[in-house]
């Protein structure tokens, strides 16, 4: 048995609680550090999923000395850690989105490959067994080629969730709304289906925040590199919250599809997963009378776990046993730059009125 991956985690906000309760449930991790900006959160955090204590992310490296750090800071403020740590020889896990920008993520990605270290974006959803299932039927060939990804987001945000802390809802320090906070995984979903975006058209609003700066509603039509089209409307518009769906449909006419979310996505911290993700299309030949059992199975799994943090520990799994065996994890860095990539070419598009190429 290989010793215990020393980890540290640096953010102990909503999304860094996850973390660690997801860490407290992997022997292959031991919690040696945790850092935030504010000394009393940090300690508090600490006492409650162990590891020392730190304000400052330079000094807990040299002090604590992890072999992997998890960043769980918002957008804007990934890059640093995630630097600073691979500089040190640390490998690097980032919650979604990598960063806010092009330039952070590709500085992120030369200080890995500098360092020659492991980096990977939280992208736990592809770890769902109804998403799983929905990518081994497309490598298998079973709905031909994959030509029309559609992904569909109709949820909720209440006012107070922009209110529950500074950063949200505001440009320079969120980066973006929508597109950038409660839609990466279905983006990340989409490239894993139909691969790279070759040129994309979009606009955003804000349809009902009023009083937030950033996009709590976008569209946008995509075309693929290997010819293939694909559609976005993602909006936390819709009180209370309907459905997240992702769908891919072949040249054979068959379609296969995750409903990755029901009502409002859940809000790290504050709620929990509630329903399953379901697969909810599936019109394969000879395999269209599996529907109702893939929803039973994806049903019975759901209710084995807590869907909250179980996914996220798989990731972090997976991750420490890419570090472990020398090969890359299954969300790399690349893929976590392609979906800032992607949304900033909406969000370009909607400000040059013009298809943007990536």
């Amino acid at each position: 048995m290989l010793p215990r991956m020393k980890t540290a985690l640096v953010g102990c906000g909503k999304v860094g609680q996850i973390h660690a309760e997801a860490l407290a449930k992997l022997p292959e991790s031991h919690l040696v550090a945790v850092c935030d900006a504010d000394l009393a959160r940090a300690e508090a955090f600490a006492a409650r999923f162990g590891g020392q204590p730190f304000t400052d992310v330079a000094t807990m490296l040299e002090s604590a000395r992890p072999e992997m750090i998890t960043i769980c800071t918002p957008h804007p403020g990934h890059a640093e850690p995630a630097i600073l740590a691979a500089r040190a020889g640390v490998h690097v896990l980032v919650e979604k989105p990598l960063a806010a920008s092009l330039e952070d993520c590709d500085a992120i990605i030369a200080a890995a490959r500098a360092g020659g270290v492991n980096l990977s974006v939280v992208s736990q959803r592809r770890w769902f067994e109804p998403v799983a299932r929905v990518k081994a039927a497309i490598d298998a060939g079973k709905i031909g080629i994959p030509a029309l990804g559609v992904f569909q987001m109709y949820s909720w945000r209440e006012p107070s969730y922009y209110t529950s802390d500074p950063w949200r809802g505001k440009w320079d320090t969120e980066g973006g709304g929508v597109l950038v906070n409660q839609s990466p995984h279905q983006l990340d979903l989409l490239r894993w289906y139909l691969g790279d975006v070759a040129s994309v058209s979009g606009d955003w609003a804000t349809i009902n925040h009023p009083g937030v700066e950033v996009d709590d509603t976008a569209v946008a039509i995509l075309k693929f590199k290997n010819g293939a089209l694909g559609s976005i409307i993602t909006s936390v518009s819709q009180k209370p919250g309907l459905y997240t769906k992702v769908h891919v449909h072949g040249t054979n006419g068959a379609s296969v599809g995750v409903e990755t979310d029901r009502g409002a996505t859940f809000i790290a911290g504050v709620s929990g997963i509630a329903e399953p993700p379901l697969t909810d299309v599936w019109t394969v030949p000879d395999e269209e009378n599996l529907l109702a059992t893939f929803q039973e199975e994806d049903r019975a799994t759901f209710a084995k776990v807590d869907a909250t943090t179980h996914y996220h520990m798989l990731q972090i799994r997976d991750f420490i046993d890419a570090i472990q065996n020398g090969r890359p994890p299954l969300v790399t860095g690349e893929d976590g730059r392609a979906v800032v990539a992607l949304f900033q070419a909406i969000y370009a598009s909607a400000r040059e009125r013009r298809e943007i190429r990536l």
